[in-house]
């Protein structure tokens, strides 16, 4: 079976780009008439003004002429924000869209957000820091502990270690984590993944790291992107299945840089189906809703796993905040109705 083609859950997701827009339309007429009888919503005429903070390299991913030409087309204007200037003296913004890291940031966007409380802020620094370390990156979804008919939803086995790695040997026992061993940055400023085969390679790394246990996937990993209430899932390559003849003969530890990035898109693929196929959308559904109110965020992304040789067995192993939507572009409309709402 080939599992190619844009992985959009074909006519459905299709129907969905549609719908979207046509209920961006129809809400911008009922926002056109609340305005007129003073209802409490701004004036079209007036339009929304998005203040971005990024990176260059984000801008120059995020902004894309087709997100721009859609969003003028919604009254939506976008309008850099420079760091050196007092936020308060730019403006007025309608939105403050961010992706900047630092204490001064957080600490500028947080007076701000408290002297300006009619400016949304896309999103929470408090909620964005949760995500950034991996200490509590997945403690939602680990307390959620979704499961229902279309299956379950969990977080691999971990153990947060910052001590002496001499120590890590009985802390591993303790955690009952058995190798390879996936070895994190404890901090998600790296994308940056470790595979380790031993404790004595193990202990090359240094701490702080998450060490969570290796569950096989079959290479294939589904980035689950959540803008708003829309969400929308590719495939990308994974680190390969490991089997018993392989972690005995064996040994080290093996380093592989952003594995999950958009040059190891699976979506053209032959793939098995057991492995290929998309976990169920209604699954999905009510994962992206329960963390948004859980996590506090509106843009952002999952990386999860199936099981191999199971059908409903999945895993987080990742959340990312404000991703890189190039390669997901069906969903700008998502964005610009995220951003009008």
């Amino acid at each position: 079976m080939r599992m190619g083609g844009d992985v959009t859950y074909n006519e459905v997701e299709e129907e969905e780009k549609v719908r979207n827009e046509e209920e961006v339309e129809e809400k911008m007429v009922i926002q056109r008439k609340y305005a007129v009888a003073g209802g409490g919503f701004p004036p079209m005429t007036k339009g929304v003004v998005v203040g971005y903070a990024l990176t260059s390299k984000k801008t120059k991913s995020f902004l894309q002429p087709k997100l721009e030409g859609l969003a003028r087309n919604k009254g939506i204007q976008f309008v850099a924000i420079d760091p050196s200037i007092p936020l308060s003296d730019q403006g007025p913004f309608d939105i403050v869209l961010h992706k900047l890291s630092g204490k001064e940031w957080r600490h500028v966007l947080e007076d701000y957000r408290r002297n300006h409380p009619e400016v949304t802020v896309l999103d929470p620094p408090d909620a964005i820091q949760l995500v950034h370390n991996r200490q509590s990156m997945l403690q939602d979804v680990a307390d959620l502990n979704l499961s229902n008919a279309y299956g379950k939803v969990g977080v691999p086995k971990q153990l947060i270690f910052k001590k002496d790695p001499s120590s890590m040997p009985d802390a591993l026992n303790k955690a009952g984590l058995r190798f390879p061993i996936v070895a994190k940055p404890l901090f998600a400023k790296s994308h940056e993944l470790y595979l380790a085969y031993d404790e004595f390679s193990l202990q090359n790394l240094e701490p702080p790291l998450v060490l969570q246990e290796f569950i096989n996937h079959g290479g294939v990993l589904f980035k689950v992107y959540i803008v708003g209430e829309a969400i929308k899932v590719v495939r990308r390559f994974s680190l390969p299945d490991v089997t018993k003849p392989e972690l005995s003969k064996n040994a080290g530890v093996y380093r592989f840089p952003r594995v999950s990035c958009a040059a190891a898109s699976a979506d053209e693929a032959d793939l098995d189906p057991c492995v290929g196929e998309l976990p169920p959308r209604p699954l999905l559904e009510k994962l992206a809703k329960e963390l948004r109110r859980r996590l506090g965020l509106r843009l952002f992304n999952l990386d999860i796993i199936r099981e191999h040789g199971t059908r409903d067995r999945y895993y987080v192993i990742d959340i990312n905040y404000f991703p890189g939507m190039a390669t997901v572009h069906h969903m700008y409309s998502n964005i610009t109705w995220l951003l009008l709402w």
